[in-house]
């Protein structure tokens, strides 16, 4: 499984738990703040994420071909952790 990756605003309370979570979890990810990009760089994570959450939502988690939008705990756990 690749390194799971967290489409976030560095101001969401909601990607700041989903965040907390996989860090109690052990989980080795990466997080992309994506208020805090400028520029094509921006426009390009913005239609990345777009293929993955249509409604370019926040938070957006992507794990292996599993997408969670959203703060959902037991999905993220059920994903990582077969709970």
């Amino acid at each position: 499984m690749s390194k799971p990756l967290l489409f976030a605003l560095s101001t969401c309370m909601h990607c700041a738990k989903v965040k907390e979570l996989l860090i109690s979890l052990g989980v080795d990810f990466d997080t992309l703040y994506v208020d805090r990009l400028a520029g094509e760089d921006r426009n390009e994570r913005m239609r990345e994420l777009k293929g993955y959450n249509p409604a370019i939502s926040f938070p957006t988690l992507v794990i292996g071909d599993e997408v969670v939008v959203g703060h959902k705990e037991q999905k993220i756990r059920e994903i990582l952790l077969g709970e």
